[in-house]
């Protein structure tokens, strides 16, 4: 068993050597293996709105972004593309948005009570920092998992990343508590190589999901967007070069395997963002370290285009059903099943 600790999962961190990582990747595995099983389950993404509030410094879907096509799907289109997740075999459907208060409180719930009562399925939403009101309204209508990454445990590159509203001071992770009492899974992660992170905060982010126990984890590099005030490089936080985060795949891979062996029973997803850094075989790599999570894209092609948090986004003309095809058999592929039912988390 690999001892993990802040300095020894640093020490992981910063280790380039493939001979020397491959104890890594096969714990992860043996680990994931042995708590979640083989199987994939595979969660139905809707991206029902690119309409955001905030300014954050890393997203496409920023106010600020004046370039960037808006739109609001219907409650048939995303019912559609439900039924659509449903009749493919997957057990949950995530509905996604910016801070979209466009997205009233009423219409979610009723969202989430239709698709509950008519297709029963598991529900996850990520739709941001919504009044606690909201999240208990949606919680009583049925929703089971909410998703709100805390993106970095390091206070002053948060706050240099994702400024708060006007006159409001927000604490995520007293949220993700909130939720936890509400009695959501609750989920949530990091971006990896945001400039200005260090390898010691990244492993203080590692162990904040030991320490909060969550049920869901997702972490993906950051992949810069030219729309965005950190992607044209006005943002600097200054650090030591040899203390910089890289962006790539292999660290991306490194935070997989060791989210796996601190929090065993987790569900973590192998991303969209891990896909688009290696189209050939990025999701099933993270797969085989650690992850037991896909979440194929439900969205119509007219609209997935236009929710570009980050350029060149793997997948983005392809059709949910091609999607299905190909992600069936590239589980397949690595020996693994594609799970059935809501794939919620074992305790």
């Amino acid at each position: 068993m690999i001892p993990l600790n802040l300095e020894t999962i640093e020490e992981w961190l910063r280790q380039t050597d493939e001979i020397r990582l491959e104890p890594l990747w096969a714990e992860a595995d043996a680990v994931r293996k042995a708590h979640v099983g083989d199987a994939v389950h595979l969660r139905g993404l809707i991206e029902i709105s690119n309409y955001c509030i905030r300014q954050c410094a890393y997203c496409g879907l920023s106010v600020t972004n004046t370039q960037l096509e808006r739109y609001r799907m219907t409650d048939d289109e995303i019912l559609d593309c439900a039924r659509q997740a449903r009749d493919f075999g997957y057990g949950t459907v995530v509905l996604q948005a910016g801070e979209d208060y466009g997205l009233e409180a009423e219409r979610i719930a009723g969202l989430v009570r239709a698709i509950k009562s008519q297709l029963s399925l598991a529900v996850t939403l990520s739709l941001g920092e919504r009044p606690y009101e909201d999240l208990a309204a949606w919680r009583k209508a049925g929703a089971d998992r909410y998703l709100l990454r805390f993106e970095t445990s390091d206070k002053e590159l948060y706050a240099s990343i994702h400024p708060p509203r006007p006159g409001q001071t927000v604490d995520r992770m007293a949220i993700l508590r909130h939720l936890r009492m509400l009695g959501y899974e609750v989920g949530s992660g990091v971006m990896i190589g945001i400039p200005g992170q260090s390898y010691r905060t990244l492993a203080h982010d590692i162990l904040h999901f030991e320490s909060f126990d969550f049920d869901m984890i997702g972490v993906g590099p950051y992949i810069p967007n030219p729309q965005t005030p950190l992607g044209r490089g006005e943002i600097a936080v200054p650090i030591a070069e040899e203390d910089q985060v890289p962006s790539d795949e292999l660290m991306t891979y490194k935070v997989i395997a060791l989210t796996r062996l601190v929090c065993p029973q987790a569900n973590i997803p192998s991303t969209t963002a891990l896909a688009t850094i290696n189209r050939e075989s990025g999701r099933e790599l993270g797969l085989m370290r650690g992850a037991n999570i896909v979440m194929p894209n439900m969205t119509p092609v007219a609209y997935r285009t236009r929710y570009e948090i980050y350029p060149g986004k793997a997948c983005i003309n392809e059709t949910a059903q091609a999607c299905q095809g190909c992600l069936k058999g590239r589980i397949s592929a690595i020996g693994r099943v594609v799970g059935d039912g809501p794939g919620g988390r074992i305790r």
